[in-house]
């Protein structure tokens, strides 16, 4: 096992975040999530929540490590250099570079792909390129990166138009595109599930947004962990009244389908 070794303080522009290395390997960086979240202008709450929402896309030790797992032995780390707010602490986690990419993807916006950029030049990859007397390595890397988050901004939008698009034909066709912009490959995606916000369901029913959510708990209808169910899935969605993401129930058909024989 690795171990993890605190470098100090890091300065990249007007960033400020502490310096990681090990964990993922010899000498690779690492960031914890309590300066990513900062560095985003987020609460470390919502980032955690976007990680464990999308848990299993991040693989252990290679993506991500949860410093409070007891089988990684990296507890007494956290203990050590007060990263456990409290005894309600359930996770502490760090990200590779590799993690940190997919935290981006799902956090979706143009400021943080602009951040990870620098992080990327100026953090991740800027010692390994002067330690192996090879600075072309940094140059050849953020040419890949401008390459890919073009595309992933490219498949966003796609994706973006797609989910506000009725015809589900047309539908498939914006999704496929926006999966050849990642993959390469034309992918035809099988629609599982329509989704309706509380919002479209109250106005169908004729109902407040707000007493189609006490129905639905009062039906027990919602995960009770981020995830899904056979009624509807937890996402992040803009919070109306501030910048910041908050978790969202959409309802799949079977959800509006109980919402509604509950009125009837």
């Amino acid at each position: 096992m690795n171990q993890l070794k605190v470098m100090g303080k890091e300065h990249i522009d007007k960033i400020e975040f502490t310096g990681i290395e090990g964990g993922f390997g010899n000498d690779k960086k690492a960031m914890l999530v309590k300066d990513i979240a900062k560095i985003h202008g987020k609460e470390l709450r919502q980032i955690n929540q976007a990680i464990n929402m999308n848990r299993k896309r991040f693989r252990n030790g290679i993506d991500i490590i949860d410093l409070l797992n007891q089988s990684d032995g990296f507890r007494n780390f956290a203990q050590e250099n007060g990263l456990i707010g409290s005894n309600r602490t359930k996770n502490v986690y760090v990200l590779s570079e590799h993690g940190y990419a997919k935290l981006l993807k799902i956090l979706d916006d143009d400021k943080a792909w602009e951040i990870y950029d620098k992080l990327v030049d100026n953090y991740f990859n800027m010692r390994v390129a002067i330690k192996s007397n090879e600075p072309s390595l940094v140059q050849q890397r953020r040419l890949q990166i401008m390459e890919d988050n073009a595309a992933t901004r490219k498949a966003s939008i796609m994706y973006k138009i797609a989910m506000a698009t009725e015809s589900d034909s047309s539908r498939q066709s914006l999704l496929a595109q926006a999966a050849k912009e990642l993959t390469g490959e034309m992918t035809i995606p099988i629609l599982k599930h329509k989704e309706y916000s509380a919002t479209e369901i109250g106005k169908l029913l004729g109902i407040t947004s707000n007493k189609v959510g006490r129905i639905a708990n009062k039906l027990g209808l919602k995960a009770d962990q981020p995830g899904q169910n056979e009624y509807g899935r937890w996402t992040n969605s803009k919070s109306q009244h501030s910048d910041k993401e908050v978790p969202q129930w959409l309802y799949f058909k079977k959800g509006f389908q109980a919402i509604k024989e509950y009125l009837e």
